[in-house]
């Protein structure tokens, strides 16, 4: 998708493309231009993470006792750029200065020079690498956003790159997450059916053996009067009590990834029985209960779409609806309270 380099000459003008005026605006299907202004990640990094990069290089080789025309020719830049770098009389990023990753590669780069250790290809080589740490929801994806925010509240991962299965599943992942909790909040008489202790939404990788490879929504949905509100964007390992369940499916149905909690009700349970899911009751105290969990799906054979628990000292009632994926968990859910709500 992205991926700025540092030794092209790119110009920040804006680009006609299918779809994109002169202005860097977007033209809806009608030929009108909608309000979007485009910015690409490569010019976050030609105009913020380049001139910052160069910044610190030059005050790092002349610290070693490089000379100006010295610093200006490992740079590929003039002597009076390298001054002004050396004066601090550019403008830098400070998310990215300030990044101990770009600090630790500026010194790296800077000892490389010194000790004739390192080539400017070398170089270029681990800047490049720190710029794909960057693009990949790091610093170079907040600046984005400042400057494009329709991409607010995206968890935009347009810059995941390649085709690793890996990455691919974990980019599959939060976005699915991502619109599956969207889903819920949007969706007529959720909020009567979030718990107290709020509601998470979400899904696991295929081969996920721990929370941390389940993504779900930081701080939960909450109800605020007659809202749900989603906090934040997804992230991995953010969930416990959604991904052990979603954990303990897995064990038995491994293509069982995606999981809810709602707040349990009879409401709730009676429409599931009639829609066909046959709701599984489970001990509601947490110790071991992801274990438990795996027992009782075994012994069962299946995952079934619906479990829950009534409740326990200081634990409140909650139920659980399982999906192939987050969004397939939530249009069960959905259809259940639309269910429940309609009487």
């Amino acid at each position: 998708m992205c991926g700025g380099c540092p030794c092209a000459d790119r110009s920040s003008a804006p680009v006609s493309a299918a779809g994109q005026d002169v202005h860097g605006g977007l033209i809806s299907g009608h030929g009108e231009p909608v309000s979007m202004p485009v910015r690409f990640p490569s010019e976050i990094v030609v105009e913020r993470f380049l001139p910052t990069v160069r910044a610190m290089l030059a005050s790092a080789l002349d610290e070693r006792g490089f000379t100006q025309d010295e610093i200006a020719a490992e740079l590929g830049v003039s002597q009076a750029a390298v001054s002004q770098y050396v004066r601090d009389d550019v403008t830098v990023e400070e998310r990215f200065a300030e990044d101990e990753r770009l600090q630790a590669t500026v010194e790296r780069i800077a000892d490389g020079f010194a000790t004739d250790s390192m080539n400017g290809y070398e170089a270029l080589g681990e800047l490049l690498e720190l710029i794909r740490a960057f693009e990949d929801r790091g610093p170079i994806c907040a600046v984005h956003e400042e400057e494009m925010p329709e991409l607010e509240g995206l968890g935009c991962d347009l810059c995941v790159r390649g085709t690793d299965d890996t990455v691919v599943a974990e980019r599959e992942a939060l976005d699915s997450v991502r619109r599956a909790a969207r889903r819920l909040a949007n969706a007529a008489g959720t909020p009567a059916h979030i718990p107290n202790v709020g509601t998470n939404v979400g899904m696991a990788m295929p081969d996920a053996s721990d929370p941390n490879d389940v993504a779900a929504i930081p701080g939960r949905l909450q109800a605020v009067g007659s809202r749900v509100m989603v906090p934040a964007d997804p992230e991995f390992g953010v969930s416990r009590r959604v991904a052990g369940a979603i954990l303990a499916a897995m064990a038995v149905d491994d293509n069982v990834r995606g999981a809810l909690n709602l707040a349990t009700s009879d409401a709730l349970l009676d429409v599931a029985r009639e829609i066909g899911y046959e709701p599984m009751v489970f001990d509601a105290e947490y110790e071991n209960r992801e274990q438990r969990l795996r027992e009782q799906f075994r012994e069962r054979g299946t995952v079934p779409e619906v479990i829950y628990h009534e409740g326990a000292f200081g634990i409140e009632p909650v139920t659980y609806v399982f999906g192939e994926t987050a969004t397939d968990a939530v249009e069960v859910a959905i259809s259940l309270i639309e269910r429940a709500e309609d009487g």
